[in-house]
Order: structure tokens, then sequence, then C-alpha cells
């Protein structure tokens, strides 16, 4: 039996262990404080980002088969207008035009995802590997490296083949962690020798939450209070599987990262002297980021997030948590499957404390589990989406958390912009060029306080289809003519303000900056009138329209 003394020694040691780590991020402590003006760290990355179905087009082209976004998609009222990706950009047949476009606006690097069924029709490799569509994404890869461009690249950006779907209930099987596997080592063994950063899901929140609990993106399933966890729990597994390929069979070689970009708002207490409101707002994080990110630093789920779901899961009748576990072996696997860590953000929200019934008759949810309401502040700038408030601080907190919680990991911002909700050809984007400058400025002072970032992706580099939103949200440097099968791009006055954020490396001086925001407008109004001249031409040769009854005015 240990001495008394000894004991106590040790008792205390784990208690302070326990309050340093709980105390590492001052939720008390909010910086709102005045531009910075400086410039990054020698070798920073600036690129601008996008994904397969969103910009490439040629959907049923050269052997690619069918992915749950082409067929839920084409189901009437699934989609504003009930749009489509099947040509979205024509990205497909315009990849020189594309990287000119980066070359212009000087990128050290661009992201893109490789579509699953483009390479492997069915997602079953056994089956049948494409080389047409092997053949497209080395065009692309080749063209990037020739213009000095590193390519980083996605490998699940939402297409999962639909044959997966259908054979095996997606993301809900246990099966797509073998699938996904086998496709990941296809892209490593084709690409590897000239990709070099490789990330294995995009936002896997979206895909869990969105895909299988409310239905709002594919498959469009509705398994509420199960589909969401099942479907992270499988995606975390696949995530680690993958990361252990690379480690084993590929790394020693090829010399590369693999990591994972995961999305996240930021959730600020409404009240920081209220206790209950600190633990919300954290709470929100948690069930986040913390989903997906303390699996893949720590080995398990957060401990807030096994506390709650467990609880009403009892309340609820049900003999084990809605919330799958990982066994001892798993934990241990999955831990420190991360060469780097991604991050998407795009906006914040207040938090408060908010008791959702919960017991036999109730339904509870991803959403009702949390316990708490999300707020916004009507003085917030709202450019475009209903869900994207500029609130530029909320980056710097959310970056700092990250540090604080993952043990200050290499990070890249894989996604970073906002969107403007307009059909009019306006190319004169001045909230985006605001919105810009703000967010890459608390980007630049959370490395001041010790955050470890490494790159920074616009988001995105043209408009494209904006998921279930069709193509009435606009999230681009190039505005895109959609209405012309051509799918020609025109810069808007973003593209020369973020070009010149790239060559100075961030923010010399007041008037610098100023100086390079009235030349942007300045620019932005010739793109216009070249636009409104292509139009106008369009119309001319364009076919008789078709003949609508006439109301008289009243």
């Amino acid at each position: 039996m240990l001495p008394r003394c000894a004991f106590s020694v040790c008792h205390v040691f784990v208690l302070v262990l326990c309050l340093s780590s709980a105390e590492d991020f001052d939720w008390t402590k909010n910086d709102h404080s005045s531009f910075y003006y400086g410039t990054f760290p020698a070798g920073f990355s600036w690129g601008a980002g996008s994904s397969a179905y969103q910009t490439e087009g040629a959907w049923d082209k050269d052997g690619k088969g069918l992915s749950i976004w082409d067929v839920f998609s084409h189901k009437k009222g699934k989609i504003q207008r009930n749009e489509t990706g099947d040509s979205s950009c024509e990205g497909y047949h315009k990849v020189k035009d594309d990287v000119s476009l980066m070359k212009e606006l000087k990128l050290n690097h661009y992201r893109f995802s490789i579509s699953w069924p483009r390479l492997i029709p069915t997602g079953i490799k056994s089956d049948h590997i494409n080389e047409k569509g092997i053949q497209y994404y080395d065009e692309l890869i080749n063209h990037l490296l020739e213009n000095q461009i590193t390519p980083i690249v996605t490998l699940y950006h939402w297409d999962l083949p639909q044959v997966l779907q259908e054979k095996y209930g997606g993301w809900q099987n246990i099966s797509m962690v073998n699938h996904f596997n086998e496709y990941a080592n296809l892209c490593f063994e084709r690409f590897g020798n000239r990709v070099k950063y490789w990330i294995t899901f995009n936002n896997p929140w979206s895909v869990a939450v969105e895909g299988y609990e409310t239905g709002e993106h594919a498959p469009g399933l509705k398994l509420r209070g199960t589909g969401a966890y099942r479907a992270a729990h499988h995606i975390i597994k696949a995530h680690a599987k993958v990361w252990h390929s690379y480690d084993t069979q590929w790394r020693g070689k090829q010399k590369g990262l693999v990591g994972i970009s995961l999305s996240g708002d930021w959730g600020e207490p409404v009240d920081i002297s209220n206790q209950k409101d600190i633990e919300a707002a954290e709470r929100y994080v948690q069930f986040y980021v913390g989903w997906f990110a303390t699996p893949i630093f720590h080995g398990d789920y957060p401990q807030v997030m096994k506390d709650f779901i467990g609880r009403k899961s009892v309340q609820q009748g049900l003999g084990t948590s809605r919330l799958p576990s990982f066994s001892p072996q798993e934990k241990s696997y999955i831990k420190g499957t991360c060469d780097f860590l991604g991050i998407g953000h795009f906006t914040t929200r207040y938090i408060t404390q908010k008791n959702n019934p919960s017991g036999r008759s109730s339904s509870s949810n991803y959403f009702t589990d949390r316990d708490l309401a999300e707020l916004v502040d009507p003085r917030w700038p709202d450019p475009g989406s209903e869900w994207l408030y500029s609130v530029p601080w909320g980056f710097r907190r959310l970056l700092n958390f990250v540090k604080t919680q993952y043990g200050n990991p290499m990070v890249y911002v894989t996604e970073n912009g906002v969107s403007e909700k307009m059909l009019c050809t306006e190319l004169c984007d001045d909230w985006r060029i605001q919105y810009y400058k703000d967010y890459i400025n608390e980007m630049m002072k959370a490395i001041k306080d010790g955050v470890n970032v490494k790159g920074y992706t616009a988001w995105s580099l043209l408009d494209k289809f904006e998921w279930d939103e069709g193509y009435s949200e606009r999230f681009g440097l190039y505005y895109v003519d959609f209405r012309n099968k051509n799918k020609p791009r025109y810069p808007k006055a973003s593209v020369q303000f973020y070009k010149r954020i790239i060559s100075a490396n961030g923010f010399p001086s007041q008037r610098e900056v100023e100086n390079w925001r009235r030349k942007a407008v300045e620019t932005c109004s010739s793109s216009n009138q070249l636009l409104a001249a292509a139009r106008r031409k369009s119309k001319e040769h364009a076919e008789m329209p078709k003949v609508w009854p006439v109301h008289d005015e009243v």
C-alpha cells in the first residue's frame, strides 16, 4: 500500500491536470481589438477551393458513375428551382482556363475534390476502374504543378457512389470503411507521386446531420436521433483506416500528409459571466468540431456528448446510448490520425442554455440533445445566405479553441468566404472584400496568439452549385454566367483585393490596404460592362423564346 503522503501528492497532481485542461480556453476573454497591420509568416500558403460535384459538371460523361447528389438533385422539390449540378461550371472541360485564373490570382495552392464515382463508377474497386476519370485528374494535377500551384486534394466532398447507398445504406453501414479505403489507396497509387496534401473528408458534420438526420442533403434520409451519430461513427473509422494505410504503405516513398477538414461555426456565450451559458457554448462547439476532432486527437468522443446523449437515451427508455462507442482498440487506432487539421469556418452564433424535454414520449435528435439555443445579433452584417452572418472575431476564437483543445496542431484553413444572394450581375462585391479583409485579419491575430496556421483557402474560386440552394447563392471570387452554355468566368472586385493580400502576404499599412480597395472597385466596373455586353450578344443569338400569356396591367 502507498504511503498516505505519496497518495496525496498523486491525487493533487491529477487534480491539477484536470483543472489545467479545463481552463485552457478562456471563455471570458473576448478581445475585439482593432485592425492589425502586419504580414504573415514567410512561406504562408494562399489558395482557393472548389469541389467536384459543385463545379465539374459532366455528370454522366466518360464512364462516370452516379453519385448520391446526381440522384438527389434530380428528385423534384429537393433543390431550389429544381436545379442540378449536371453541367454546373463545366469545370471538367475547362481545366486550362481555370488554372490560368488561379495563376492570375497568384495562388500558392488549389484545393479540389476527386469524385469517387468518376474513378470507380460503382464505388467498389473490384468492379471497374474508370481510366478516363484518372486521366482527367492527372491532367488537372499536372497543369497545377506546371504553374507552381500545389494541389490539396479532398477524397470525399459528399458525392458517394449511388450504388453504395442503394446496396449498403451508405454511411449507415460499416462496410463503407473498406470501400473508402480501397478508393483512397487507388488515389494514393495513381496521384500520390505528385499530391502531398490529402484531406479524407470535407465537413463530415454536414454529411452526417444533413444527409442522415434532417434529410436536407443527399441521400436525404431522416433517421432522427440515430442516423447522424451512426454515419459519423463510420466516417471517423474510415478516416483512421485511410490515415493508417497511407502511413504504412505510402508515406515512406511519397512523403505526403493526410488530414481531415472539419467545419465549425463559433459559439459565443450570450452572457460570459453566466456559467450555464459558457457550458452551453462549449457544448455547441464540442457537438460541432469536437464530435470529430476529439476522437482523432484524443481517441474518444467529447465527454459532454457521451453524458448528454447517454442521459437522454436512458430517459427515452433505451438500453444503450444513441451515440455509438469505440472499443479500447479502436480508440488507440483512431487517436493521432491527423498530420494537419483543416478548418472550414464561415460564421458565429450566440449560445444560451435551453432545456429540451426528454423522456419516453419525446423524440430526441442531434439538435435537442445539446440543450441550447442559438441566437444572432441583428447588427451583424448578413450579405447572402440566411445562415451566414459576418462575425470576424469568432474566427480567432475558434482557432484559439482548436489550439488549446488539440495540442496546437498544424492547421490549414480549408474554407472561408461569403455568399451573395442576388440574381443580378453585380461584380463589385464590396461586402466580400470587407469579409475577407476582416476574417483574414482575425486569422493573423490568431497566429500572433500562437495558433499554428500554415495556409488559407478562400471559398470559393468560382460561383458554383450550392447544394440544396442550387445556383441562388454565389460564393465565388469569379462570377460564372450559368445562363451561357459556355459558362464564362468574370472577375469580381474581390479577385483584385485578394490578389494584393497574397502579393503582400498580409496587410502592410492602412493607406496601402485602402488603396487596394479603391483600385479593386475601379476594375470591376469594366468587368461589369464586359458581362453586360456578353449578355446582350447572347440574347441576340438566342433562340425564339417560349410565348407565355400576357396579363394586362391594371
